[in-house]
């Protein structure tokens, strides 16, 4: 059973840099990639970032790439997402997603889903 629980978000100001954290329980992840999703109000679920669990290689939704890193720590089975010139547009709920095979972009192909976490970036 594979259990992801997000913490870190909160409330900021725009300019600020944020860390958000993933504790993934479960199987062993080797094989798997996890991801960074987020939505806000009234609009889909986007893809932020992804991270292949074995090499470390990241991928980044459209724009995304800069402001924010995805990084993991295979020992303590973390995964994070770095933030920085946080804008009120980032303000959203932040989900921690995992799936077994290469890191994808698609809401879908994820199988495992963290409840989120809310950002709320203000002006």
């Amino acid at each position: 059973q594979v259990q992801l629980v997000e913490s870190g978000g909160g409330l900021v100001q725009a300019g600020d840099s944020l860390r958000l954290s993933c504790a993934a329980s479960g199987p062993t992840f080797s094989g798997w990639s996890l991801g960074w999703f987020r939505q806000a109000p009234g609009k889909e679920r986007e893809f932020v970032a992804g991270i292949w669990w074995s090499s470390g290689m990241n991928y980044y939704g459209d724009s995304m790439e800069g402001r924010f890193t995805i990084s993991r720590d295979r020992a303590k089975n973390m995964v994070y997402l770095e933030t920085s010139s946080l804008k009120p547009e980032d303000t959203a709920v932040y989900y921690c997603a995992a799936k077994n095979g290469r890191t994808a972009a698609s809401v879908n192909d994820y199988p495992y889903w963290g409840q989120g976490i809310q950002v709320t970036v203000s002006s």
